[in-house]
């Protein structure tokens, strides 16, 4: 088991930054700047060709720090970020972008890849939540929730039905193939966003998806608009999620 080592620290805006590592695995965690009380953790997980500090991802960050004030982590998966690809990275996005130039559908390499990056990160996740939970601002008695689009959600999945710390979660924007099964373990409430003219995921794909969560509490979100047209207020209705079901009435550390 490795512990987390802080490298870095900078503060703006009401939120503290700390770039952090967990053994190989490179992190950034966001928390309020006032006050040392314990607050709720929501994981973050980033897109596919993106990193941890994505501007989505330090934007959904800021909202979930200064509006739930909850302290926000998120980690480079595989490949991606600070880490060096595998030659099995290098070929799948070698054929994504053959399909791309060639107008075909990316679908079928996205899922396959997403799969496989999901299969290397959810361990890697759950140490990381193991060493995060060992600070004292966070403990291992507070809320954990899990906010993920797109590879966010590959990734997401499988790491929320494996493990009973995260009970709450945001997902959206993947196709079922490979979730739909594992969605069906997953009880915790659940918001899920949906474009509804995604010009890469069917319409009934992401529907079905959402469909196939076994929670008994789970929103749809659909908005008019392309894959990357989501509008900006998700992040703060997922923000209220985050505070409505993880709550921010948490003990102080002892």
């Amino acid at each position: 088991m490795h512990s987390l080592q802080f490298t870095a620290e900078a503060s703006s805006n009401g939120m503290v930054e700390r770039d952090f590592t967990v053994g190989e695995i490179p992190g950034v965690l966001w928390s309020p700047a006032s006050g040392a009380d314990r607050a709720p953790l929501v994981l973050m997980g980033h897109g596919g060709g993106t990193h941890k500090k994505w501007p989505a991802m330090t934007g959904r960050a800021h909202r979930l720090v200064t509006g739930s004030g909850c302290h926000v982590a998120v980690i480079d998966a595989p490949g991606h970020g600070d880490r060096p690809r595998t030659s099995h990275d290098e070929q799948e996005i070698a054929a994504l972008y053959r399909a791309r130039a060639a107008g075909e559908p990316e679908g079928p390499i996205v899922v396959r890849y997403n799969a496989h990056l999901a299969e290397r990160a959810v361990p890697e996740w759950q140490a990381t939540l193991d060493a995060l939970q060992e600070l004292p601002e966070i403990g291992t008695e507070g809320p954990v929730g899990y906010y993920g689009l797109n590879m966010g959600t590959a990734i997401g999945v499988p790491l929320t039905a494996a493990d009973p710390r995260i009970t709450a979660a945001v997902f959206g924007l993947h196709w079922p193939d490979a979730l739909a099964e594992t969605a069906q373990q997953i009880t915790v409430p659940i918001e899920f966003h949906l474009q509804w003219d995604d010009e890469h995921i069917p319409r009934q794909s992401g529907l079905a998806l959402f469909d196939a969560f076994a929670s008994t509490q789970k929103t749809l979100h659909a908005n008019a608009g392309r894959h990357k047209e989501m509008p900006r207020f998700e992040a703060d209705s997922a923000a209220r999620f985050f505070a409505r079901h993880l709550g921010r009435d948490v003990m102080s550390p002892a």
